[in-house]
């Protein structure tokens, strides 16, 4: 009996020991015997992926969520992060309007219905909602460039109408300005407690969406504000480009990238096939569907939760919608490859790079005018911006998205200035093409300022190719 028992006791150990050996060769904890070769000596299928090698296919439910930047908790930022001794000399906030209505309709479908008007203890929330709405009805003397003193201060329609900003697009940038106010202002003291009108520069496009968005940003950043003290320039290119807007060779580069997109969307046969099956939902010919770019008005029903539109044919689904968007992630992959986009950009963004170097310069001699800069703008100026800079895998840039360039001092070598990036919080210095690789020659936290200005005055130009070597020159080359 004492034998069987320890019999049975020995098989029990042995037993444990084999479990532990495989578990610990399942986990890669002790290693597994190769061939010469390198290769398993036994074939072995491969039970769990390796997160490395395999990441997870896209989700553009997922993508789509994350593009309409709901509003909720506070969000961690990397803004204003820096050693003791350096001191911030300058800021320059480039946004995205907030979350809008549809700037297209699914033809013959009713309308999302999205109230535009503002209440203050209706979601999306935000504590200085109703004190904003306040200080914007007190607006209406204020003094802007024109056409923008004939435009609204705040949406105000109980049905939005096309474009129009909404309660959320409001909320994403009073939350945007406070985040900006308690890192600029509280922590750095960027502006004095009586800060000027020229110590701001302000400019925006002529929609309203754009101008309400910077002044939602601007009171969250400066509750309060006196009207006096702003003013808001008027800009009528979505580049930002002013008075260096024609460039003939940016335009081919376009047309080439368009080319491009419609292309792919030839060889995408399920996309096809899903846009024929919309149409015959709404009963209007396939082209007259795409032209009404559905993808549009569908986020608008996602972001705000409303149902996809339906008719007697049939209703517009969450599989219809998976297909298009999944095909956006595809021509944004694709662009990425064939790099056509990226000559379209770094034209297209060269002209507000060096405005804002510039400014960046003035304020390295010791100058207090525009120590903040915001430019109100579109997703079509913020993503050749961010192609131009190298930031090749930052998302599509979502509602209320915003790209920041910091400028500091060394206090311990004042005349040594640097620059940072962030990316809706994220800093992305080290991705950018002109400080990659900065950070594995020297242990400084930042990117040296003159990485940045080389790169606007001259390396945008050698990466086109050519033998250009200035902005008008690259945009007249001949043999493109």
């Amino acid at each position: 009996m004492l034998f069987r028992n320890r019999f049975l006791l020995l098989l029990a150990l042995a037993a444990l020991l084999a479990f532990v050996s495989l578990s610990l060769q399942f986990f890669h904890l002790i290693p597994v015997s190769t061939a010469k070769n390198g290769v398993s000596s036994k074939s072995r299928k491969r039970i769990m992926p390796d997160p490395v090698t395999e990441p997870p296919v896209t989700d553009p439910v997922y993508e789509a969520l994350l593009y309409c930047n709901i509003p909720s908790v506070a969000e961690r930022s990397m803004e204003g992060h820096a050693p003791h001794h350096f001191k911030l000399v300058s800021v320059h906030v480039f946004i995205r309007h907030g979350d809008r209505y549809p700037l297209y309709v699914i033809p013959k479908t009713k309308r999302p219905e999205i109230d535009c008007t503002l209440v203050a203890n209706r979601k999306p929330y935000h504590p200085k909602l109703e004190a904003f709405i306040s200080h914007m009805s007190k607006g209406s003397g204020a003094s802007f460039e024109s056409p923008l003193n004939s435009l609204p201060l705040y949406p105000n329609h109980p049905l939005c109408e096309m474009g129009e900003l909404t309660q959320t697009g409001v909320v994403q940038h009073l939350q945007n300005g406070q985040l900006l106010r308690d890192i600029y202002l509280k922590k750095h003291k960027l502006l004095p407690n009586d800060w000027s009108a020229d110590q701001l520069y302000l400019e925006t496009t002529g929609k309203s969406r754009t101008l309400q968005s910077g002044l939602a940003l601007l009171y969250g950043f400066l509750p309060d504000f006196d009207w006096k003290k702003i003013y808001f320039r008027h800009q009528p290119s979505a580049l930002f480009c002013s008075g260096s807007c024609y460039c003939p060779v940016r335009n081919q580069y376009l047309e080439k990238e368009q080319r491009r997109q419609y292309l792919l969307r030839l060889k995408n046969s399920q996309l096809e096939k899903t846009y024929g099956e919309m149409a015959k939902i709404v009963d209007v010919p396939t082209k007259q569907l795409r032209a009404a770019n559905p993808i549009d008005s569908m986020l608008c029903h996602l972001c705000h939760n409303v149902s996809f539109p339906c008719t007697r044919n049939g209703c517009v689904d969450m599989e219809h919608f998976k297909v298009i968007k999944t095909h956006q992630i595809e021509d944004e992959r694709e662009r990425r490859e064939k790099k056509l986009y990226l000559g379209y950009s770094l034209l297209g963004a060269h002209p507000i790079l060096n405005q804002t170097i510039g400014r960046m310069q003035r304020a390295t001699e010791g100058r207090k005018e525009e120590l903040f800069a915001l430019y109100s703008a579109h997703d079509v100026t913020l993503s050749p911006v961010l192609s131009a800079l190298g930031l090749s895998e930052a998302r599509f840039p979502r509602f209320a998205a915003r790209l920041i360039f910091e400028l500091w001092q060394d206090r311990e070598k004042p005349n040594e200035h640097s620059v940072r990036i962030l990316y809706n919080g994220v800093d992305v210095t080290f991705h950018t093409s002109f400080c990659q690789d900065h950070h594995k020659r020297s242990p400084k936290p930042m990117c040296p300022f003159e990485n940045l200005v080389r790169f606007v005055k001259r390396d945008m130009f050698v990466a086109l190719g050519g033998s250009s070597t200035n902005y008008d020159d690259a945009c007249h080359r001949e043999g493109f």
